[in-house]
């Protein structure tokens, strides 16, 4: 067991993890112009499009928080600017099916769904931390569960989710649960690790943070959605919460928890589900400090793949990756993440019902 998954699975088990934790900011504060976007002539793709994959012209962009977005969070600011090369990228998060097939090849047990090793967890977690029970002790993934009433607190994870044992990407809302049917969902309870897995079998990678908003964005200088500005093109354009979170969901949108890829209208790239449905992994360390450093800079950062190192104000503990997009519990009361620039940090270790992955292939990757 990896320290990492030790420190997470620690912390998952008594809810002290992060998802959306940052306030909304509700201030006028400007965080940037697209004024001063100087766009490159896209680049032209290299050869055809690998199979499911689209062409991501490179160009300039704003990175960050549009100035009239009033849902932006603190960690979405400074807007900075960013350059990017062109790349292919899958037009739909990895499914079932495509996951299915990987684990046939090759084998491979993810994260959820591996023992765990009390001893090797012990070593690094506080001196004298009690052994949970056994039955506790077992492999396992983070579920959602709504709530009966409603919460007073949105801050309070654990009355949402909770460490079910048997959870994992074949088993998605717990042991009894399957896949059967949902081939074209997108995989879920996916470790950082297992998606990195996932991408040396196909010869892919995972997107940086700022690939994967360049792509969500696609040249909409100014949106803070996909498709504009207008949020009553909510529940047409992505699966998210409507309703009171987490107490109902009214499914205005066609759907309660995951939808099947490609439900909902693709972007200018030609990308669907770039808001939500599920979480998507970028190859980013989560660092509170990253934006501000790139803006204070004052170039255009060249391909940035991201902080050093991890670091997050609100747990200097945590060791976690960027994720971008939203998922279907993105509610406009709780975190709105289903805008461009919403963004989360998440141990690299967590699975979770609501959080897969997509991949890109470089223009000089084999």
């Amino acid at each position: 067991m990896t320290p990492q998954r030790t420190f997470s699975f620690y912390f998952i088990l008594f809810t002290l993890f992060t998802s959306c934790k940052s306030k909304p900011d509700q201030s006028k504060e400007s965080v940037g112009t697209s004024k001063t976007i100087e766009h490159v002539k896209p680049s032209k793709a290299p050869s055809e499009a690998p199979k499911g994959m689209v062409w991501i012209p490179g160009g300039e962009f704003n990175q960050g928080a549009v100035p009239n977005d009033n849902m932006a969070m603190s960690h979405e600011k400074p807007a900075h600017k960013v350059y990017v090369d062109g790349f292919f990228m899958d037009i739909h998060e990895v499914t079932n099916a495509q996951f299915a097939k990987f684990i046939e090849e090759t084998g491979y047990v993810t994260m959820a769904e591996r023992e765990i090793d009390w001893e090797e967890m012990k070593k690094q977690l506080p001196e004298g931390t009690q052994k949970p029970h056994d039955s506790i002790l077992q492999p396992g993934s983070l579920v959602f569960k709504k709530t009966k009433s409603s919460v007073p607190n949105l801050y309070d994870y654990s009355q949402w989710w909770e460490w079910k044992i048997g959870a994992s990407w074949k088993h998605p809302n717990g042991p009894d649960s399957n896949i059967d049917g949902k081939e074209d969902h997108p995989v879920v309870h996916i470790a950082f690790e297992d998606a990195q897995a996932y991408c040396k079998w196909a010869g892919r990678r995972l997107p940086t943070e700022a690939e994967w908003e360049f792509a969500a964005r696609a040249q909409k200088t100014d949106s803070k959605f996909f498709w504009g500005d207008d949020i009553d093109q909510l529940s047409s354009h992505a699966n998210s919460w409507e309703g009171e979170f987490p107490v109902k969901n009214t499914m205005q949108d066609g759907f309660e928890r995951r939808a099947p890829i490609m439900s909902y209208p693709k972007n200018d790239f030609g990308l669907y589900d770039m808001a939500g449905n599920v979480w998507e992994w970028t190859s980013d360390w989560y660092n509170t400090n990253y934006y501000q450093k790139l803006a204070s800079n004052g170039e255009v950062a060249q391909n940035p793949k991201g902080a050093a190192s991890a670091f997050n104000s609100n747990n200097p503990y945590a060791k976690e990756r960027v994720i971008k997009g939203g998922s279907f519990l993105c509610s406009a009361s709780y975190c709105a993440s289903y805008r461009i620039s919403a963004r989360m940090a998440t141990s690299p270790d967590s699975g979770m019902e609501h959080l897969g992955f997509r991949t890109v292939h470089s223009a000089n990757m084999p």
